[in-house]
């Protein structure tokens, strides 16, 4: 029988914080990638845009209000994909990515955030980690040999 590990008293268990992400895809199958804004936690790193689920929302009513809130668009279905936890040093995060292929509305840059259409390998820098398995999850579908994205 295997003696029990060290316990860090001094630490509680972290709860995961839910996240919706949208994964927008247009019509020739890029994506939309957004920088964070500055005064946030990994700002200027690229990302799927989306935000954390306010108490009693569904993942697609959290994104909905996110993707409205940050870029001005309302969204038609969000088809729920993958579920990934993410364990930043600031947060563990449990990310409900939802791709999206119908929206309405101009897209406004209402963070100061930027936004780049993307294909594999991704071009802007520097990447989420977040977005790192979304990323490879796209080259199993679409039979990606090869980086996915640029260092």
């Amino acid at each position: 029988m295997a003696e029990p590990g060290p316990v860090d008293v001094g630490q509680a268990p972290r709860r995961p914080i839910d996240v919706a992400v949208g994964v927008l895809i247009d019509a020739g199958g890029r994506f939309l990638l957004t920088s964070r804004p500055e005064g946030k936690v990994y700002a200027g790193h690229w990302e799927f845009p989306g935000g954390k689920l306010e108490a009693g929302e569904s993942v697609e009513q959290a994104l909905r209000r996110e993707l409205h809130e940050e870029l001005g668009i309302t969204i038609g279905a969000a088809h729920p994909w993958q579920v990934e936890i993410v364990d930043y040093p600031h947060a563990l995060v449990r990310l409900h990515f939802c791709k999206v292929f119908e929206w309405s509305g101009a897209f406004e840059m209402r963070e100061g955030q930027r936004m780049a259409w993307q294909e594999l390998p991704v071009q802007v820098r520097p990447v989420l980690p977040g977005t790192l398995p979304v990323l490879r999850w796209f080259a199993a579908e679409r039979h990606h040999a090869g980086a996915t994205h640029v260092d």
